[in-house]
């Protein structure tokens, strides 16, 4: 699929100049990546991305080879820039960490937060319950993003925090094709953690933020796909 017939009509901005030109390409692609509206497998050429983008294909180039050496992009010898298939195992690997990391932020927030942040993620946590009545998956894919980011916020610890934004943009990949599949669902086990996190019980939320991300992480691997 070209990239023409693959997005629709005014998805990709137009990047703005002056500024680090090669480093918002790089950004614009990755975001058009991790949201899916760049598929797994599909070709990218040079000269089409660098049209809807706005600039020269030497940006774009520059922004393909960092990709690939950073994962996202598969660089075939006389084929091209390709957008990378992640294998199980990968998403496997990476969503195990994934339940690492949040389990002990939950267990973090859930001593360490006040009454200001528990609003908050009562606040994100109904913007996410919309999104999936309103069936938006893009939506969705940022509330829980951002919910889940809230969570590590409130936890305290600069580290974990690190930790996780490292893998952050991985995890919103491979959570976005199961997002629709997960739907109200996810959102219940987010209340419940958010009554455990009120309540202060560390054992509790742990529990429960281990479970939502061993949900997700299975769901992904039972995922339907087209």
């Amino acid at each position: 699929m070209v990239l023409s017939e693959g997005l629709p009509q005014g998805a990709v901005p137009r990047l703005e100049r002056p500024g680090p030109l090669r480093e918002r390409v790089y950004e614009a692609l990755l975001e058009l990546i991790t949201t899916r509206a760049l598929q797994p497998g599909q070709h990218l050429v040079e000269s089409e991305l660098a049209g809807h983008l706005g600039v020269s294909r030497q940006p774009v180039r520059e922004a393909l080879q960092r990709l690939n050496t950073d994962g996202w992009v598969d660089l075939r010898p006389a084929q091209g820039a390709f957008v990378h298939e992640p294998t199980e195992q990968e998403a496997d690997h990476l969503l195990s960490v994934r339940t690492l990391l949040e389990a002990e932020a939950a267990r973090l927030a859930a001593a360490n937060s006040g009454s200001a942040g528990i609003a908050e993620l009562e606040e994100l946590c109904a913007r996410g319950e919309q999104a999936v009545g309103g069936e938006d998956v893009d939506l969705t894919v940022a509330a829980n993003a951002a919910f889940h980011a809230k969570v590590m916020e409130l936890a305290g610890n600069v580290v974990l925090a690190e930790l996780a934004r490292q893998v952050d943009r991985r995890v919103r990949w491979y959570y976005t094709p199961v997002a629709r599949q997960r739907g109200k669902q996810s959102w219940i086990e987010h209340r419940q953690l958010i009554e455990a996190i009120s309540a202060r019980d560390e054992r509790r939320a742990t529990e429960i933020m281990r479970g939502h991300t061993e949900h997700t992480r299975r769901t992904y691997h039972q995922r339907e796909t087209a």
